[in-house]
């Protein structure tokens, strides 16, 4: 059988496991993010987007790391509330975690051999999107650059099946 991203569970920033089979019959954007990084208002779109389509069943999972250019300093605690005070997140975010190496998370290795990148399967930079159907399948990956604003059309059709 095949992993889907409902395989696997992560760590709330208090430590609390959470299967993200929670989130079956769901379209989900996963994100890795970094509140000092130059991409860092992606946080409002993203965050638009949850306020839009969470009423319809979207969810919006991101997921601190702090592999590129120390761009997560901060500890989990402090990471949420930066996110809450300075973007206004009230999506869920996860403990910080590795996306890239051999420490990288079981998540973020499923997700990478799902959607390849252009050149490679390695993360390039925070930001890194993935967009999942309801059956918890990887469907598309979009580059840090690509504004969450570009994915509303690919969600909405998520949405829709």
């Amino acid at each position: 059988m095949t992993a889907t991203v409902h395989d696997f569970s992560v760590k709330k920033p208090d430590g609390t496991e959470v299967s993200l089979e929670n989130y079956k019959g769901q379209p989900i954007v996963i994100v890795n993010t970094a509140t000092k990084c130059g991409l860092s208002g992606q946080f409002k779109d993203l965050e638009r987007l949850h306020q839009t389509y969470k009423d319809e069943g979207l969810a919006v999972l991101g997921f601190p790391c702090n592999q590129f250019m120390n761009q997560e300093p901060l500890s989990d605690d402090d990471m949420t509330a930066a996110c809450e005070r300075n973007f206004g997140v009230t999506f869920p975010l996860f403990a910080k975690i590795k996306v890239n190496g051999e420490d990288a998370h079981p998540l973020y290795k499923h997700l990478k051999a799902s959607q390849k990148g252009v050149l490679s399967s390695e993360i390039k930079w925070n930001f890194t999107k993935f967009l999942v159907d309801k059956e918890g399948n990887v469907v598309k990956r979009y580059s840090p650059q690509t504004s969450p604003k570009k994915m509303e059309e690919d969600v909405q059709g998520l949405l829709n099946k």
